[in-house]
């Protein structure tokens, strides 16, 4: 069985990653999500363990002391990381491992994970990012001040992403991310075992000949 792809879906916040996930999620059946940890509060109607696992600061430091987090980071005053145990498993299962992350950790698990897939999704402009934060209705002016802020932070990491995926009309957008998952799936650094299998194969063709 060949290894599942981690694939790693950052986004300025409002840009529709949680819905592009669930999506992805009920539409096709190769894809496991990894729930993050975190330190902010429970939003409306998110569940601990579905959304995410919530916890404190302290907490959360001991998970990082103990070895326990792929990756973590600092978003808004806040603590996300990824718990290693789960990823690992679903990868050796076959599956195709979602990381719904921040930036700063996207690059992080880029570093510990080259052959990791990274997708980056935003609106088709600022204007809509701004006027999808306002029309969520969850947020002060205040707070969607900081997001956009932050997106802007968040822009000049872009470049470091394989892939960028416009977030206009979900359901294109969601066939666009699996074509390129199906396609990831093709690529050398993720096809390493069949590569040294008929590479193999070759060499012993190769003492036939000599």
């Amino acid at each position: 069985m060949e290894k599942g792809i981690l694939i790693v879906i950052s986004g300025f916040s409002g840009a529709g990653k949680g819905t592009i996930v669930k999506k992805l999620l009920k539409t096709y059946d190769n894809y496991a999500l990894s729930v993050s940890m975190t330190t902010r509060s429970p939003r409306e109607g998110e569940r601990e363990g579905i959304e995410y696992f919530f916890t404190d600061q302290e907490s959360f430091k001991r998970e990082i002391s103990a070895g326990g987090l792929i990756e973590y980071a600092m978003y808004c005053g806040n603590y996300y990381g990824t718990p290693r145990g789960y990823v690992e498993d679903q990868l050796q299962a076959g599956r195709d491992v979602i990381l719904e992350i921040e930036i700063q950790g996207a690059l992080k698990i880029k570093e510990q994970i080259p052959e990791c897939l990274l997708l980056f999704v935003t609106p088709p402009s600022a204007k809509e990012l701004e006027r999808r934060l306002t029309d969520r209705g969850t947020e002060s002016d205040d707070v969607i001040r900081r997001r956009l802020a932050r997106a802007s932070e968040e822009s000049e990491g872009m470049e470091a992403y394989d892939y960028i995926v416009v977030n206009d009309k979900l359901d294109e957008c969601v066939r666009e991310i699996n074509g390129l998952v199906d396609a990831a799936r093709r690529a050398p650094v993720r096809r390493k075992a069949f590569i040294k299998e008929i590479r193999d194969e070759l060499k012993e063709f190769a003492k036939g000949a000599e």
